[in-house]
């Protein structure tokens, strides 16, 4: 009977990862809402999202850590299975750079996303420390490795490969975006099914870099990018919000906290708010998975 339920939650999982991918492959780009918590990721499930990412910054700062590895491995992983037992849509992990140097490290770190219930992962080749990047070579491994370990455990995997190239490459500007390329396309050869250059907003940079690379890219919701429909226009297939919703949420909790300190009134805290029922709504499951 165990062995029975496994594999039928092995195929649910790989026909969620397929989704995902294709998600990937439409008309229009995908617009991956980033969650931090169970609430969060119920709103955009709610809200009509196909799927639905987890934030790094969003969930660590969340449980107390600053962004990065601090927050230990078994925490963040504890974080987005409590996410995936209570949405009905493809959940991808962001795991930063991998809780580790190793590629066994990284390994393990993505078996845990899976068991957890992700069906895809955000890796960056961004040093721990933040300064500085991995070696082209060994975050070729790590990638290699990781799209081996979805195959052994029967998940298509949807792996989305982040270079920092832009802001931690040596060079000019000019060389930086050499090296974005270069990193993205040795990704994409790799296994990764999307690549994500950091801090890239320009419109006709990007247009260039989606010419070059010849696959999936994903940006960043921020300051200066262009609106979704242009985005298209450029080729992009994946934008993702990143920390932007938990950064517009917690703005808006400092805007409120000014009025009520200085103005005595709680208008913004109480138009358009959830009712008591809608948020404990969202301690429920938002429907069935498919499969």
């Amino acid at each position: 009977m165990r062995g029975g339920s496994v594999g039928r939650t092995m195929s649910a999982a790989a026909r969620r990862a397929e989704a995902f991918r294709a998600l990937h492959h439409g008309r229009r780009p995908l617009l991956l809402p980033n969650a931090w918590d169970v609430a969060s990721a119920r709103l955009f499930e709610e809200a009509g999202f196909p799927a639905v990412a987890t934030s790094s910054a969003g969930v660590m700062v969340s449980h107390g850590y600053p962004d990065g590895e601090t927050m230990p491995r078994r925490d963040l992983v504890a974080a987005v299975a409590r996410i995936a037992r209570l949405i009905s849509v493809p959940l991808s992990a962001d795991i930063v750079s991998g809780y580790g140097r190793s590629v066994a490290a990284v390994v393990a770190t993505v078996r845990s996303m899976l068991r957890a219930g992700a069906v895809g992962v955000n890796l960056e080749d961004l040093l721990p420390s933040g300064r500085g990047l991995y070696p082209l070579s060994a975050q070729v491994q790590k990638l290699r490795a990781i799209r081996r370990l979805g195959t052994s455990m029967g998940i298509p995997l949807v792996i989305n490969a982040r270079t920092d190239a832009f802001r931690h490459a040596a060079g000019s500007e000019r060389e930086r975006f050499r090296e974005a390329v270069r990193r993205s396309v040795a990704f994409r050869e790799a296994g990764a099914d999307c690549v994500y250059p950091m801090g890239l907003t320009d419109a006709a940079r990007i247009g260039a870099f989606v010419e070059e690379v010849g696959g999936p890219v994903n940006v960043m919701v921020r300051p200066g990018l262009p609106p979704v429909k242009a985005l298209a226009r450029l080729g992009v297939k994946r934008i993702s919000f990143g920390p932007a919703a938990s950064y517009a949420t917690l703005g808006f909790l400092k805007r409120a906290s000014r009025e009520i300190r200085e103005r005595g009134t709680f208008r913004l805290l109480v138009e358009g708010a959830l009712t008591y029922d809608e948020l404990n709504a969202l301690a429920r499951p938002g429907g069935s998975r498919p499969g």
